[in-house]
């Protein structure tokens, strides 16, 4: 059976309970640089990203993504700036590298709707270089934890909420986004992908997308030798088995000068869920996509590529969204004996963990795994990698240089550092005083922090029954949410002026009051719903206006406009993570990532 309300309520408690006993230990990292090693560069630099969860906020409020929880499970409603302006970190940074290929790890997506997954592919479609996209646990689960059944929701009232909540506008009088088809299984996933692939990266290279349902068998391979996405092996499901598809990809790097080697990636789908956990299992924090899963159907199918670069002498680099230590052990079994075919050292590039580092793995087998773990551009620390690959013959060491982007003149020692960085790409360009947007977002993160309920009405809220007086309260806090997204837009109108944001032009809803979206705005927020009716009405009605200014935001192109909304996203990630206690940013503190390197732009890793 799929979780009801109380399992929500046990994920959220589970958490807390887990946070209060788990200790912090720094995996053990590489070590510094042998003597003597001389490296030739077997590629150019890509750029590589993580952890962009697009979050679709005007949907049917849930529990499961009240501020309530937000109090003690972190980054469960992140700041509105994020939330209007976040996926523009990720146009950033591909904007800053136009001629080199980029690799998404994972989690394009939050609680994972088709709303969600049409802005992030407006980006990457825009793209100038070619790029890929490994699925993240929350790129077709609910939240990235809910694997509902989304082919009966009528029956299954799980899937019903994740696709109310996928609804953008939740105005059930706006029939072009209220279908039964706003949630995005990891199938939708994985099919919309490749066809965005093949109509924009891949036309003519016999790569055709699947069919809107049934099982389906995925094996292709690009005519064109050197292309950068050049062979997928695949698997899509339905039904409840949907969760266990998969989408494995065989990336080649681009080759530096007078490299003697190939270096292919091998992109993993770490996100073979499987069946639904059972409310116990999500207390004990198993449930999907918390634990890495690659089945024996996935290292099947992508063995041949193993042998095929052994014959060939290519370096193979592997890659997932989890990191080595989420994966569950049969997978990292399985994985150790498919790298044991290598007689090269190895590299594991992860994301998920939202905080970066560098690690040596020594176990399970007797040669070392080097991985590294990008950061996110969704939580601070906001940054990603611009990586290449040199290997010494003679020492048989691999080199992974992975610069911490964005940087200054000198490479980022502090986070001091990497938020100058982010102040000279983005805020510089804005055109908008630092200091004024400085105060902006701290007085929004602050507002979005004290508007959290307890933790004790939440609980009730979730286990109590369905009626309209128990409702009232989550409502309360979409409201004040939407507050909150209205009061960034009308910010944006302020410090930008029509000519750039050019929100003035948009056909507003009849009911909104005369004059522009500023009107309309403050005589929302201005509203006091006397009853229930009148609550959910004023937020379908906020969360209306909200969805389209931020389908609108879409369509800025001016480079000022661009520039303010990463910067503000950045801003504002940065006031959220200050204000959070250590104990409770999930091991993100400086401190904890100097502790596992997370400056360092090199490491090596050798044979036994």
């Amino acid at each position: 059976m799929p979780p009801s309300r109380a399992a929500s309520l046990l994920l959220a408690a589970g958490a807390v309970l887990l946070s209060g006993c788990a200790g912090f230990v720094p995996q053990p990292g590489p070590a510094v640089e042998p003597v003597g090693t001389r490296y030739q560069w077997l590629t150019t630099p890509i750029v590589v990203v993580g952890d962009t969860q697009e979050h679709e906020s005007t949907g049917h409020p849930l529990h499961d993504n009240d501020s309530a929880i937000d109090a003690y499970v972190e980054v469960a409603q992140r700041p509105p700036e994020q939330t209007l302006f976040g996926r523009r970190l990720l146009e950033s940074a591909l904007m800053q590298h136009p001629n080199e290929p980029f690799v998404h790890l994972g989690d394009v997506m939050d609680l994972s709707c088709r709303s969600e997954g049409q802005r992030m592919a407006q980006i990457f479609n825009a793209a100038k270089s070619p790029g890929a996209i490994l699925p993240g646990n929350h790129d077709g689960l609910m939240f990235g934890i809910y694997a509902y059944n989304l082919l009966d929701i009528h029956l299954d009232t799980g899937a019903s909420r994740w696709n109310k909540a996928c609804q953008r506008g939740a105005n059930v009088q706006d029939a072009t986004h209220k279908t039964d088809n706003e949630a995005l299984s990891k199938r939708g996933f994985i099919r919309n992908y490749i066809a965005d692939q093949q109509r924009h990266q891949h036309p003519e290279s016999g790569l055709i997308a699947p069919a809107e349902a049934g099982r389906q068998r995925l094996s292709w391979r690009h005519p064109d030798a050197n292309a950068f996405l050049s062979a997928m092996e695949g698997e899509l499901l339905d039904g409840f088995g949907y969760a266990d598809s998969f989408l494995a990809q065989r990336l080649l790097l681009p080759a530096a000068p007078d490299a003697k080697r190939r270096t292919v990636l091998i992109g993993l789908d770490t996100n073979q869920a499987g069946p639904l956990a059972s409310a116990w299992d999500t207390l004990m924090g198993n449930s999907p996509g918390s634990i890495g899963h690659v089945r024996p159907d996935q290292i099947a199918a992508i063995s041949h590529w193993v042998d095929e670069s052994v014959a060939a002498g290519d370096i193979v680099v592997f890659a997932g969204h989890h990191n080595w230590n989420a994966l569950g052990l049969p997978t990292r079994l399985m994985l150790r004996n498919l790298m044991a075919r290598l007689s090269h050292p190895l590299v594991y590039l992860s994301a998920h963990t939202h905080r970066g580092f560098w690690a040596e793995h020594r176990v399970l087998a007797s040669q070392p795994l080097l991985e590294l773990n990008v950061s996110s551009l969704s939580d601070w620390p906001i940054a990603y990698r611009r990586l290449r690959f040199g290997y010494d013959e003679q020492h048989r060491r691999l080199l992974v240089q992975g610069d911490l982007m964005p940087r200054g003149e000198a490479p980022s020692a502090s986070d001091r550092d990497l938020m100058a960085a982010w102040e000279n790409q983005a805020c510089k360009a804005s055109g908008v005083a630092l200091e004024r947007l400085q105060q902006e977002d701290l007085a929004l993160v602050q507002q979005q922090r004290a508007s959290r309920g307890s933790l004790f009405q939440w609980l009730l809220e979730a286990l109590g029954p369905a009626c309209e007086r128990c409702e009232t309260p989550l409502y309360e806090h979409a409201q004040n949410y939407q507050n909150e997204l209205l009061t960034v837009l009308l910010q944006t109108d302020q410090d930008l002026g029509p000519t750039a944001h050019r929100l003035h032009h948009l056909p507003l809803p009849a009911w909104c009051a005369p004059g522009d979206f500023r009107a309309c705005a403050r005589d929302l927020m201005a509203q006091a719903p006397t009853d229930f009716k009148s609550h959910v009405l004023l937020f379908r009605r906020k969360a209306a206006l909200v969805a389209l200014l931020n389908d609108h935001l879409d369509d800025l192109d001016a480079p000022q406009a661009r520039a303010y909304m990463s910067c503000r996203a950045v801003l504002a990630a940065r006031m959220d993570f200050n204000a959070t206690d250590d104990a409770r940013n999930n091991h993100r503190s400086e401190a904890k990532r100097q502790a596992e390197q997370f400056f360092r732009i090199e490491a090596s890793v050798g044979m036994k």
